[in-house]
């Protein structure tokens, strides 16, 4: 296909995500976002994806979410490694599976969790029951678990890296910042400042900034950042716990990131004290270690939902819209992209590879 001018609203992962694909591809890609730059904030109102912990986890979803989604993931499973070996400067990335602990009170939580995993999608990895002396041969620093599975092919992102990447690596895209996008219509954005601006093809990935053309609400999220030298952690973790999903993720720089509540609010404000003091405990009940972490940040944000908690791509002339990722968004932004081009001609790419795990 010759090349085309193509408007994007919304500079947050899939916004980065469409650049980098779109401009690789040969088209005149032009990007819009509130935001004063394409860093980081850490203000509560910047993309979502920043404050995400970047778990790759088809299989751990499979506890709250639909099997549409898993394979979703899956597939993207397949689509990172393709993307980050194609970047100059690839961010942190990993896929040696990541790990389910429960504390010896909650061993019947673990084992309903594990029934829902369980046969869900035949063909793709199950949770693999590990011996506590496994797990220390796995992760040393993981200590007073009483039980402990690893879910396998599960992976990691630094969606920090990523989006730095994504956006530096994009070459020749026109980012403009500071322009708010009031409403996307066919072939054209129309700005705040009463402005609008033609495409031959337009993207809406506004997530709650898509209101109310879709009825998308936000979900807080809340992170904790400590800044743990030498914590040697590894892989991904999730520990059972009564109220939060509660997950640690290591990064880049010494950063063990633990997260992280899931609220129906779209409350802004700052990390509230209660969500601080129990992730924290939780994190440091099954890593010792992190009693002498420092708190580098706490972090808040919303997720954009839809009312089903479903992914949805709307194709029509000249506009595409993809919104509601939720919890989902580094796990199945790469697929959700690579169909929203499918659908409107601008890829004549086969589907992802399957796994190896889902060949026949």
């Amino acid at each position: 296909m010759s090349a085309i001018t193509i408007g994007i609203a919304g500079a947050g992962l899939l916004g980065r995500l469409l650049a980098w694909q779109l401009a690789r591809d040969g088209h005149r890609v032009s990007v819009f976002d509130p935001a004063r730059g394409p860093q980081p904030a850490y203000d509560s109102v910047q993309a979502a994806a920043f404050t995400a912990a970047g778990m790759l986890s088809p299989l751990a979803e499979l506890d709250n979410s639909s099997a549409e989604v898993a394979l979703l993931g899956w597939r993207s499973l397949a689509l990172w490694p393709r993307i980050v070996g194609a970047m100059p400067s690839p961010p942190h990335f990993r896929a040696d599976g990541s790990l389910l602990l429960a504390h010896r009170s909650d061993l019947a939580t673990a084992q309903r969790v594990l029934s829902r995993l369980a046969g869900a999608l035949p063909g793709t990895p199950q949770a693999q029951p590990v011996s506590l002396a496994q797990l220390g041969e796995l992760e040393p620093a993981l200590q007073g678990a009483s039980h402990a599975w690893l879910l396998p092919k599960e992976g990691q992102i630094d969606p920090v890296g990523a989006m730095r990447s994504l956006h530096g690596d994009a070459a020749g895209v026109s980012w403009n910042w500071h322009r708010c996008v009031r409403a996307v219509q066919q072939g054209a954005l129309l700005f705040e400042d009463g402005a609008q601006q033609h495409f031959d093809l337009v993207f809406d990935v506004r997530g709650t900034g898509s209101r109310p053309e879709l009825p998308v609400r936000g979900v807080r999220g809340e992170t904790v950042w400590l800044h743990a030298p030498g914590h040697g952690l590894t892989r991904p973790v999730r520990l059972l716990h009564p109220r939060h999903r509660i997950y640690l993720v290591p990064r880049p720089g010494d950063i063990v990131l633990v997260g992280a509540s899931e609220i129906e609010s779209e409350d802004r404000s700052a990390v509230s004290l209660r969500s601080a003091v129990e992730l924290m405990a939780a994190a440091h009940s099954v890593m010792p270690a992190l009693a002498e972490a420092r708190i580098q940040r706490l972090d808040a944000n919303l997720r954009p939902a839809l009312p089903d908690n479903e992914p949805r791509i709307d194709v029509v002339a000249g506009r595409v819209r993809i919104n509601g990722l939720f919890r989902h968004g580094w796990l199945i932004a790469p697929a959700l992209v690579e169909d929203a081009l499918r659908m409107c001609g601008l890829s004549a790419a086969q589907p992802a590879e399957e796994p190896e795990h889902e060949r026949g």
